[in-house]
């Protein structure tokens, strides 16, 4: 399993990572592994308001489908239109292929989240 040290991370097996007042936001290697073969990813439109939470979209595998929720208060002000074409994707390298891109209302709802180890240690509890 695969966690990045400068990222945050839910427990809902999202990650979030900090750019400025703005904040990307994907599926962990551990929630890829967990799904299987991503073959659809359904995200929000731009401009849409969410709450710490709150599902913004959903991702399907052979073998489930699952809710995605974020982990911060914020406005989306990008998607990753790739992970609609090619699903795929996300199990490639999760990390490199964030969901949404948002503009975060309360930076410090960061503390609500876990660093790499926090969620390692998650995770080991999980299985």
């Amino acid at each position: 399993m695969k966690v990045l040290e400068n990222l945050f991370y839910s427990k809902d097996h999202e990650w979030v990572k900090v750019d400025g007042d703005k904040a990307y936001v994907g599926i962990t290697d551990y929630a890829q592994h967990a799904l299987g073969s991503v073959v659809f990813v359904e995200l929000p439109e731009v401009d849409v308001d969410f709450s710490a939470g709150d599902t913004f979209g959903a991702i399907e595998s052979v073998k489930a489908a699952s809710d995605l929720y974020v982990p911060i208060d914020g406005k989306t002000i990008d998607i990753n239109e790739a992970l609609i074409d090619d699903p795929a994707l996300v199990n490639e390298d999760p990390y490199d292929n964030w969901m949404i891109y948002v503009e975060m209302l309360d930076k410090s709802q960061l503390n609500n989240l876990m660093n790499s180890k926090e969620y390692e240690l998650h995770c080991s509890k999980e299985v």
